[in-house]
């Protein structure tokens, strides 16, 4: 039986990706310590996912562990002996970043750095694959020419009218710490692809989202506005008028890429992961989703600042992905997902 070890396997994708490769045979190493909740409070804890997790799936094994703790992840790796890693646990927030400088280092970078040392020691040939973030683009994609419509604002360039591709430059530009960390993170994977040709490849994430996620203010855009909506709890719009646009994607796409590229590994690659033009939407046109799914009016209250380093408008351009995996593709549209999100609250409720 082929295993798979994940870390942050009680979060949105490391879950999604447990419950997936478990449907396939696998057996599920899943690594987590419910770090979200020290991070965001009692709203984050993902205690609940890990329990189910550990009550559904009969080949997941859980173990309680901290990525920055070297010496047992490199323990873990070898007495484990993984087929394949993929790596999810993180610092997710670049507001809470700000507040919690060396835990967020520590854990994006730093942790980052000790499973990508841990799995070189144990195999050079073993598939590992980081979630990265659209975050080490920094905000240098709000320099992009654009256009502001009625309810978003969309790219005017018609160079980017596919969305942003893997080439778009990550330096020179305001990141957030947390996007910093997360881009020393991203180049340290592109590092032991390139340097020790391992198998390696970064997923940089634009609005990863889906039914299991513990959404919070400070990370979790659809799955906090969804919950927002459904307690009829007043949300906070940050600045760019609430027409900032994002590219969803539900996170079991996000599974079926992964598994596509274990079973096809390439060296040292670089994907943009997100829903593409098509399942875009901005904080307004959210609203208005939401509302027609719950039959609930959205509360919100708009406030001038804008997020440090957030993008005005940002989808990916999934060409690249497609080329590479032809197989692959969006099975999950907008509304689908926001359907999913909105059940899922009703039901933990």
């Amino acid at each position: 039986m082929n295993k798979l070890l994940i870390t942050g396997s009680s979060g949105l994708i490391g879950s999604e990706v447990c419950i997936h490769f478990a449907k396939l045979g696998w057996e599920v190493h899943g690594i987590d310590n419910n770090q979200r909740a020290i991070f965001f409070g009692e709203s984050g804890d993902t205690r609940w996912n890990q329990g189910r997790l550990q009550s559904e799936l009969k080949n997941f094994i859980h173990h309680e562990i901290d990525i920055r703790d070297r010496k047992h992840v490199i323990e873990l790796i070898k007495t484990v002996q993984p087929d394949a890693i993929v790596h999810t646990a993180a610092q997710p927030s670049h507001d809470r970043a700000a507040s919690i400088p060396f835990d967020d280092f520590d854990t994006n970078a730093v942790g980052t750095f000790n499973l990508l040392e841990a799995t070189r020691q144990y195999r050079t040939d073993v598939p590992f694959v980081h979630m990265s973030t659209n975050k080490v683009y920094g905000d240098a994609p709000n320099e992009i020419e654009m256009v502001e419509l009625e309810t978003r604002y969309d790219y005017a360039d018609v160079s980017y009218e596919n969305g942003i591709p893997e080439t778009f430059r990550i330096d020179q530009t305001k990141h957030s710490l947390f996007g910093a960390s997360k881009v020393s993170a991203d180049i340290s994977v592109q590092e032991y692809g390139r340097y020790f040709n391992m198998p390696t490849v970064c997923l940089r994430g634009g609005c990863l989202t889906g039914p299991n996620h513990s959404g919070v203010e400070l990370h979790g855009f659809l799955s906090y506005l969804v919950k927002c909506n459904l307690e009829e709890k007043e949300y906070t719009v940050f600045g760019y008028k609430g027409k900032q646009v994002r590219d969803n994607i539900h996170s079991f796409d996000v599974a079926r890429f992964i598994e596509e590229f274990i079973s096809a590994p390439r060296i040292a690659e670089v994907y943009n992961l997100g829903g593409g033009k098509e399942n875009t939407c901005s904080i307004l046109e959210a609203f208005d989703i939401i509302s027609a799914i719950s039959g609930k009016p959205m509360k919100y209250k708009y406030n001038e600042g804008n997020r440090i380093g957030d993008h005005i408008c940002y989808y990916s351009d999934l060409r690249k992905m497609k080329s590479h995996y032809p197989n692959w593709n969006i099975t999950k549209s907008l509304n689908d997902t926001f359907e999913e999100i909105h059940q899922s609250w009703v039901k933990r409720k």
